[in-house]
């Protein structure tokens, strides 16, 4: 149990991680690039968007379930990849991963996990997918491609956004390394990768590959082009480029531009079920998310983590009943609108 009385919102969830984590891991966590304007970003993107509820229309029977690349998810939410898990709590992502499956959840292991793809692999854990960054030795790549198609894992998310990674000034004032009585992580990215590197991904692996990272109609339509299977909007949790918009900003610009060829998913700012509402009304299949995971995880492992999961879908529920709404199939674009 997270405590005899558990936080309810995310921000208590995140005041007693913080109250539990070393600062420098706290601030690992928690912090992003530059001014971390886009952080807050996120969260402001949100907060710019209205509601345009429907009234009278029956939802005594709701479903929240939907289907994404053969992955039957209880409500549209994966646990976004996050790196070092078990400097929050001894069990790592294997407690965040087993919290994913009794709420309902997807699950993205980080290549940068302390957990290995053949842990998770074991056992019915739910739908999940596996994160993949390329170094500089492109064999290590293929390496856990295979591995993850071996154990299980129903997709590959490759994120792009990180040639190399961004100008964190926490981890530079704390001069943070991980612990080093967890195992140590390679962290050199390749920084030559280019889009004719999406056919030899497709080369190494038959899984469904999303791109995560993409900010813009451009870079969309590119990928599409490429012959990639699905999107992850993201600005990295504005922890690569500060003064990226935001990515619910970015979403609509991204779904008009694949123009229903490709599921479009968005990782970032994700902290309440209205915001997942507001998410699939312009045009997301399904959100990541990120840090609320790691609050719960600090506060309490594995139920932490499932608190946190069903707190927010929870409120997805309740704000779809109270919108009108009876099935993510009929959230539309015209439930939300400019404040």
């Amino acid at each position: 149990m997270v405590s005899e009385r558990n936080p309810v919102t995310i921000e208590e969830f995140e005041a007693r991680a913080r109250e539990v984590l070393p600062p420098t891991v706290y601030d690992y966590y928690a912090g992003g690039a530059g001014d971390e304007w886009t952080i807050g970003e996120n969260r402001a993107g949100f907060a710019r968007l209205r509601f345009r509820p429907r009234v009278l229309v029956g939802v005594g029977e709701r479903d929240t379930s939907t289907e994404v690349f053969g992955a039957r998810l209880g409500w549209p939410a994966f646990v976004a990849p996050m790196a070092f898990q078990r400097m929050a709590h001894p069990e790592g992502e294997l407690a965040t991963a087993r919290a994913a499956e009794r709420a309902g959840a997807g699950f993205v292991l980080s290549a940068t996990a302390h957990d290995s793809i053949e842990s998770l692999g074991q056992g019915d854990l739910g739908p999940k997918w596996f994160q993949l960054y390329v170094y500089p030795d492109r064999q290590l790549a293929a390496d856990m491609l295979k591995r993850a198609e071996d154990n299980g894992f129903g997709a590959v998310v490759f994120t792009v956004d990180t040639p190399i990674l961004g100008w964190r000034e926490r981890d530079f004032r704390n001069d943070f390394e991980i612990p080093p009585e967890l195992p140590q992580v390679l962290l050199d990215m390749a920084q030559d990768l280019t889009w004719a590197d999406i056919a030899w991904l497709r080369e190494l692996s038959s899984l469904p590959l999303l791109l995560k990272g993409i900010l813009t109609a451009e870079d969309a339509v590119r990928a599409v082009q490429e012959g990639v299977d699905g999107i992850v909007v993201s600005n990295h949790g504005g922890r690569q480029l500060d003064g990226s918009p935001a990515s619910i900003t970015a979403l609509p610009e991204v779904v008009e531009a694949v123009v229903g060829r490709v599921p479009v998913l968005l990782d970032g700012g994700v902290r309440r079920g209205t915001d997942i509402l507001k998410a699939l009304a312009l045009g997301a299949s399904a959100v990541l998310i990120g840090r609320p995971n790691l609050w719960g995880l600090a506060a309490g492992g594995e139920e932490g983590v499932l608190a946190v999961l069903e707190h927010i879908r929870g409120e997805f529920d309740n704000a779809m009943a109270i919108a009108g709404v009876r099935s993510v199939e009929e959230i539309t674009r015209d439930l939300v609108a400019p404040a």
